[in-house]
């Protein structure tokens, strides 16, 4: 299956489109702080699902998928900060966060799966 059809690539790629149009709020002296490493770990997540994807092996492929975990798991701890920093809202925030959860239940069922494969 190609990545673009991947429910999980499109749900983390909408996130990182929302952390793009948040992290427009944030102050401008935060620009090569917090913005950067929030939409670099925002990134990352759909970016770990495509190359894992396109990897030839399943091991490869779940070794990109603990990556993307990884990643998404910085970008929540970034928005947390951006929340406690007062530079989101907490129902940015929430809705955020909301967005995460959902990818990264997705990508434990994907590890899951291709495991099973693997096995």
């Amino acid at each position: 299956m190609h990545w673009r059809e991947l429910e999980v690539w499109q749900k983390a790629h909408t996130m990182v489109l929302d952390v793009y149009k948040l992290s427009k709020l944030f102050p401008e002296e935060e620009r090569f702080l917090l913005t950067s490493q929030l939409c670099k770990a925002a990134v990352s997540v759909p970016a770990n699902i495509v190359e894992g994807n396109a990897r030839r092996s399943t091991k490869e492929y779940i070794q990109f998928l603990y990556m993307a975990r990884g990643s998404l798991e910085e970008t929540r701890y970034y928005a947390l900060l951006a929340k406690d920093l007062e530079y989101l809202k907490t129902a940015q925030f929430e809705q955020l966060e909301s967005r995460a959860e959902s990818v990264r239940r997705m990508i434990n069922a994907l590890l899951s799966a291709l495991r099973k494969r693997s096995q």
